[in-house]
């Protein structure tokens, strides 16, 4: 159990018999009447986000989430295994738990697994990842702005927007939480 101002992102609750990761959180000390805190939840399982206001103060219940540190090995079939690096046992992930993460894994990357009484919940990604276009149209010679860009496709299959001048066999960094073009990465 924790009271509503010892909130934090990215900390889980259980209201109703259903887990909430809490995405925002703000303190409002109003000229009247007593203090509150809005939240701007996500439901673990479905994804779906609510807005819930809380009275300052109140307990609220929290669940107890495992972080561990895994690496993706591969695909199989329509599900994902990841290894746990201190124990090398292997869980299978469902498509629908991994969800966008997948347009952003590559075999043998480190991730975070949260899991929830032995249940997987979700995949996290460090911010920002290297990866190489695998196709793109080719650049134009002597454009360096950043006036436009070009779709790319990564080695993942997924499609984001690059700048003119990034040509194909380019490794590139990728922001994971918004799916943008984070830069060219020099090896």
């Amino acid at each position: 159990m924790a009271t509503t101002n010892d909130l934090k992102n990215g900390m889980v609750l259980k209201i109703d018999n259903q887990l909430w990761s809490v995405i925002e959180f703000q303190h409002v000390k109003p000229g009247k009447g007593p203090a509150f805190v809005r939240t701007k939840l996500k439901n673990v399982l479905s994804g779906k986000i609510k807005d819930q206001t809380f009275n300052a103060g109140l307990k609220v219940e929290t669940a107890t989430v495992d972080r561990r540190d895994m690496t993706y090995l591969y695909q199989d079939g329509a599900d994902y295994v990841f290894m746990d690096v201190s124990t090398y046992d292997q869980i299978l992930v469902s498509a629908q738990t991994v969800g966008d993460a997948k347009n952003y894994m590559v075999e043998n990357q480190n991730v975070i697994v949260s899991l929830h009484e032995g249940e997987v919940l979700f995949i996290e990604l460090p911010a920002t990842v290297v990866l190489e276009i695998t196709y793109t149209e080719p650049g134009l010679q002597g454009d360096r702005s950043n006036a436009g860009t070009k779709p790319a496709t990564l080695e993942t299959g997924a499609d984001i927007q690059v700048p003119l001048f990034i040509e194909q066999g380019t490794r590139i960094k990728v922001d994971t939480r918004t799916g943008e073009y984070a830069g060219r990465v020099n090896d």
